[in-house]
């Protein structure tokens, strides 16, 4: 690992400077490298990291067993998690914009792997809060750091490097459930230790992506990237209030897939619990497939269209699922997952495209938001559920894309950057 990130770091280094353009003194720097091998590794830990995230929300129907938990107990376990994790991300994002910090992302991860051990053992409803706590503080520091490091890499390609880390994500967000059913649900509480071996090879690969973070010559000119934004101050803030609508629509419509869509299935078409998180595997699996289209789209034909077709697009598909059969179900879910996620990556670039110089504190932002919108999506969802029922929260919840017609009051940022 480490001479393959060490080879394709000196081989391009000078040139995947995260948020410095080319200059016309020098317009063969517009020839800049993606190191892949760097985003791989990134990508591979972002895996690992919410493989053991979406595990936590798969084996709630155990929580729920095992400690007589009711759906806004349930709800308050995601609360906790990614608050935690949504108040701190723009904390971390903007202090290592100034003060890079490149052995953070081992370290963070060592506060989830504590969480998950915690979690092995916890004998009581509050401990198995601080150990979702402990589990967002990771989250807190891996979002917004790892992020950064696959703008580093991205060559000036940051929409597919976005894509590349954030599939990674997603990836691992599908095969928790999976693994849930296969090994949580039949050995119990205590098996989840056994997951901790994810987190150790995950601070190993992040060691080692860290001594190739120490050596990027954007380490040594962290506090000025040299960039302004010509768009007006009330301008961006209005395109940055509109992104937050945006993602508030996205992250909370998956708030009740993530927590709840286990829940729906048992409930109305009486599947088996290991059925109904086979299906949530299949959701988030297409989750993924999204997410690796949505960033090269957006860097060849501009982010503002796939903004357009991922929230608003999606609308159709979302609007009918409550009304579908168990066959049309599973269809309406992979296409609901591929084209909802296609948007994040999308938003991410924009947003820093929008505030230059910015990365860590941007991408924390937008990461900490769709966390703590997701925490107070599960908890609100949770409470709603409790007094209605789980088909009426997806009937609620059907009609949140349509926000997405807001993408018409967003500028066009792309290439509007000059020297500051």
């Amino acid at each position: 690992m480490e001479t393959s990130l060490d080879k394709s770091a000196l081989a391009g280094a000078a040139a995947t400077g995260a948020a410095t353009p080319p200059t016309s003194a020098a317009p063969a720097a517009r020839v800049q490298r993606t190191v892949y091998s760097v985003l791989g590794a990134i990508s591979f830990s972002h895996l690992l990291n919410d493989m053991i995230q979406s595990l936590i929300l798969a084996i709630y129907p155990m929580f729920k067993d095992n400690f007589s938990l009711s759906f806004g107990q349930i709800g308050l376990i995601t609360l906790t998690y990614q608050i935690t994790a949504s108040l701190l991300q723009p904390l971390v994002g903007s202090y290592t914009d100034k003060h890079p910090k490149p052995y953070s992302l081992p370290v963070g991860m060592g506060f989830t792997l504590a969480g998950l051990l915690l979690m092995s053992v916890a004998p009581s409803f509050g401990v198995l809060l601080i150990a979702a706590a402990l589990v967002g503080c990771g989250s807190s520091v891996f979002h917004p750091e790892s992020s950064r490091v696959a703008r580093m890499a991205s060559g000036g390609r940051h929409g597919l490097a976005q894509s590349l880390f954030q599939v990674g994500g997603n990836a691992g967000s599908s095969l928790g459930p999976l693994l849930a059913a296969l090994i949580v649900i039949p050995h119990g509480q205590r098996s989840i230790a056994w997951f901790s071996a994810a987190a150790l090879v995950a601070i190993v690969v992040l060691t080692q992506i860290g001594r190739w973070y120490k050596r990027h010559p954007s380490v040594k000119k962290a506090r000025g990237q040299g960039m302004q934004a010509v768009l007006p101050r009330r301008q961006v803030m209005l395109a940055m209030s509109v992104l937050v609508l945006l993602v508030f629509s996205k992250y909370f419509y998956l708030a009740s897939i993530n927590s709840y869509f286990t829940f729906y299935l048992i409930d109305r078409f009486h599947l088996s619990v290991q059925a109904a998180q086979v299906h949530l595997f299949v959701f988030l699996a297409a989750v993924a497939a999204g997410t690796v289209i949505g960033g090269p789209i957006g860097d060849k034909i501009g982010r503002k269209y796939v903004i357009w077709v991922s929230i608003l697009g999606v609308a159709p598909f979302t609007l009918l699922l409550p009304y579908a059969n168990l066959f049309w179900t599973g269809v309406l879910t992979v296409v609901i997952g591929v084209v909802l996620a296609s948007a994040f990556s999308a938003i991410l670039v924009y947003a820093q495209e929008l505030i230059p110089g910015k990365v860590g504190m941007v991408a924390g932002l937008f990461f900490g938001f769709a966390f703590g919108l997701g925490g107070v999506g599960a908890a609100v969802l949770g409470q709603l559920a409790d007094a209605t029922s789980i088909a009426f929260v997806y009937k609620v919840c059907s009609f949140l894309p349509l926000i997405g017609v807001l993408t018409v009051l967003l500028p066009d940022v792309e290439g509007k950057l000059v020297k500051g």
